[in-house]
């Protein structure tokens, strides 16, 4: 069975890029997108009425980017002002980046698992086991997250927002040979809009095990979901196509406008007749030319070394060149010895070196001479000081004599 129609139940890309696009330009298919479920969030109403204090939680558990919208939307409509302080843990790193919508991602606490697996977020939420979660979920949700209740991690699982089918109207062409589903929630839509919908020759390709699990509760039948060779959607339903294209002509047109272009042929260089002909009379001649002799042989050879010789010349007389230098050398030799010679001179200077020296430590001794003198002046001042005295000596054995006198004529 060719596969010309099928139904995607999802929004449509926003990208050119996406690979359903890319199936319907490869095997001319066309792709119908159409979300069998869609979101509505709870009113502030519905939300009080479960009784959970939001304002009591220090963070906040996210697995999907509409609980991220359903949670701040519903913070401004309680008129709850998230605090600075508030901690994020998401899943994936996308998550993440998409609380920038609300928050200021630098300023924030935001950790997120590494490899993009529900499971690596708990070693985080048990390291911050002193922290209260808020944990926003769906009414109908797929348990990604599974924390474990024993009170090691303190949380609080709060239904925001709910799914409701998007039923499809009686009167919608339902002419699909395809149809894709994603969620339980999808697989109950397509069955509450047609409640006797029969399978027949409609492939039906599902992705995850609740969704696979869902369509066989309802008895149909699943013909493409994901596989190793096959890791999207978009690929398994590839193949699916290619191995139900019934007319060999299409499977061989789909090779031809996708493939990579053939190599062209070489074409073998095939001389014309015209060629052929000059090229056996070339043939002959050279055949009919006589084998070179043996001294032509040798006039090539005898060219060679007659102009090596004449090269090897002046080589020759460069050499000549370069012996008078060698001989200015060799007279430069004897000068170089005067040097050598003149170094002795040079040492004897530098040996009476210490002798000036010597006449410069003389010098102290010399102000030592000069500053005697000035002693000597004070010894010959002293000199008229004595002959005073010498001169007193005279006038002090007269006074004895007069003494002497006066002694006299007082006893007479």
């Amino acid at each position: 069975m060719k596969i010309k129609k099928i139904l995607v139940s999802q929004p449509k890309p926003s990208s050119e890029k996406s690979p359903y696009f890319d199936l319907e330009r490869k095997y001319g298919v066309e792709v119908v997108f159409r979300p069998f479920i869609k979101i509505e969030g709870l009113t502030s109403r519905e939300f009080r009425q479960s009784k959970i204090p939001i304002t009591n939680h220090t963070a906040v558990i996210f697995t999907a980017r509409t609980a991220v919208d359903h949670y701040f939307r519903l913070c401004k409509e309680l008129r709850f002002n998230v605090p600075d302080t508030m901690k994020y843990f998401c899943v994936s790193e996308t998550i993440a980046h998409y609380l920038q919508k609300y928050i200021i991602y630098r300023k924030r606490k935001i950790f997120y698992s590494e490899t993009g697996h529900a499971e690596a977020l708990l070693p985080l939420l048990a390291k911050h086991n002193k922290e209260t979660y808020i944990y926003p979920i769906s009414d109908v949700h797929d348990q990604k997250l599974h924390i474990p209740e024993d009170g090691s991690i303190k949380f609080t699982k709060a239904v925001m927002y709910r799914t409701v089918s998007n039923v499809i109207r009686n009167d919608e062409d339902f002419d699909y040979d395809m149809i894709i589903l994603f969620t339980p929630s999808g697989v109950k839509s397509l069955m509450q809009s047609f409640p006797h919908f029969e399978q027949g020759n409609i492939a039906i390709g599902a992705m995850g095990n609740k969704t696979i699990e869902e369509l066989k509760n309802n008895g149909l039948r699943l013909d493409l979901t994901t596989s190793p060779k096959a890791p999207s959607i978009a690929a398994a339903m590839e193949q699916y196509i290619k191995l139900h294209l019934d007319d060999p002509d299409e499977q061989r047109i789909v090779q031809e406008r996708f493939s990579e272009p053939a190599a062209e042929p070489q074409q073998e260089n095939t001389p014309e007749p015209k060629q052929e002909k000059a090229m056996a009379e070339a043939k002959e001649e050279k055949t009919q030319d006589p084998a070179p002799k043996d001294e032509d042989k040798k006039a090539p050879a005898k060219k060679a070394t007659a102009a090596k010789k004449t090269a090897a010349k002046p080589a020759a007389k460069k050499t000549a060149a370069a012996k008078p230098a060698a001989k200015k050398t060799a007279a430069a030799k004897p000068a170089a010895k005067k040097t050598a010679a003149a170094k002795p001179a040079a040492k004897k200077t530098t040996a009476a070196k210490p002798a000036a020296k010597k006449t410069a430590a003389a010098k102290p001794e010399a102000k030592k001479t000069t500053a005697a003198k000035p002693a000597a002046k004070k010894t010959a001042a002293a000199k008229p000081a004595a002959k005073k005295t010498a001169a007193a000596k005279p006038a002090a054995k007269k006074t004895a004599a007069t003494k002497k006198t006066t002694a006299k004529k007082s006893e007479k």
